[in-house]
């Protein structure tokens, strides 16, 4: 009789270490998607500032830049899908392809000299500019909780789980190629 009660205590451990491992594991996996969707969220809100910004300083560039339409328009529609995208890979996607062409439009911005003499046209690219940096931090915590949650759902047992609950690789926000490339500088002699 005291071995049944003995082995029915021991089977109950078991299961209750069982049950509270695969809690364990679960929890984490919440965790680690909640941090990347509320690190996500936190760049969606600087996102959404420079994308309401935007506008108002393709219309200044616009009567400068006016061989660069193209650009511009493909800012604006980039802007437009953006607010249109549905859900964290489509609004990513649509984000990388954004930086790109605000690098190229920092770049042609230089060659207007006059354009950059506008006080409303500095005042909305100090903005931009501001918002950008405050971007860029926020890239940087949202690619590692990107890391964090990929790791997560691809290391043994965690994957069982996260295969179980249809968890998926995630991208990262990416920085555009030009941004990479060394900047020369022609300072005076």
């Amino acid at each position: 009789m005291t071995g049944i009660i003995l082995a029915i205590i021991v089977a109950f451990f078991v299961a209750a270490g069982i049950i509270s491992y695969i809690t364990a594991l679960y929890n984490g996996l919440v965790r680690a998607k909640n941090n990347l969707e509320k690190a996500f969220n936190n760049i969606d809100v600087l996102l959404q500032q420079r994308h309401d910004e935007l506008p108002k300083l393709v219309d200044a560039a616009k009567g400068y830049m006016k061989h660069e339409r193209d650009l511009l328009t493909d800012i604006v529609k980039q802007r437009m899908k953006y607010r249109k995208a549905d859900g964290m890979g489509a609004k990513i996607a649509t984000e990388n392809k954004l930086a790109d062409l605000l690098g190229r439009f920092n770049v042609l911005v230089e060659q207007y000299p006059d354009l950059k003499a506008i006080e409303a046209f500095n005042h909305l690219q100090l903005r931009i500019s501001g918002v950008e940096g405050q971007i860029a931090d926020r890239r940087e915590l949202f690619n590692d909780s990107t890391n964090i949650y990929n790791i997560r759902i691809e290391q043994f047992p965690d994957f069982i789980l996260a295969r179980l609950l249809q968890y998926e690789r995630q991208a990262y926000l990416k920085v555009p190629e030009e941004n990479k490339e060394d900047v020369k500088l022609d300072l005076p002699n």
